[in-house]
């Protein structure tokens, strides 16, 4: 099986967290399957929303909680957390064939495939959550919604 390095747990690790937004405190019309792009830091993050297609939308609304005291589904990868009055459960806005790397102002975005420690998306599974479908790439799997994206080392050599 081949490894995927560093950069995808880096990657990840960016993105997760909890995060306050003034434009998400209110509720702000926000759904599921709304993407945005988060950037900033985080103790100052800023929310601006893109529609899905846009190369700067980094992340998707998974989940909408009602409540400050609901969680984020479990038995996945971690999601990132941004709450106000109510939290919004996000994930990455990856798509199939495009690699994805560090970014200082906005955690992750869209790199090309020869940047050092970059991860590609080989595959993007909607509505499955199968370990097993990735075969050598590691999948990254996001119960809810359903969601498997399978990864590998995009400057890897060819």
């Amino acid at each position: 099986m081949k490894k995927v390095g560093l950069g995808i747990g880096v990657v990840f690790l960016v993105v997760g967290g909890v995060l306050v937004l003034d434009q998400v405190r209110s509720g702000g019309g926000v759904q599921v399957g709304d993407c945005a792009r988060i950037s900033g830091t985080q103790d100052n993050p800023t929310y601006q929303a893109l529609g899905c297609d846009e190369g700067a939308a980094n992340v998707k609304v998974a989940k909408v909680l009602a409540r400050n005291e609901d969680r984020c589904p479990t038995g996945g990868m971690a999601y990132s957390v941004y709450t106000g009055s109510v939290s919004y459960c996000l994930m990455p806005n990856f798509r199939e064939g495009a690699c994805y790397g560090q970014d200082q102002e906005a955690g992750i975005a869209l790199v090309a495939c020869t940047t050092k420690d970059s991860v590609k998306v080989v595959k993007v599974l909607t509505g499955k959550t199968d370990r097993t479908a990735c075969g050598d790439a590691r999948p990254a799997v996001f119960p809810e919604p359903a969601t498997t994206f399978c990864l590998e080392r995009g400057d890897k050599q060819q």
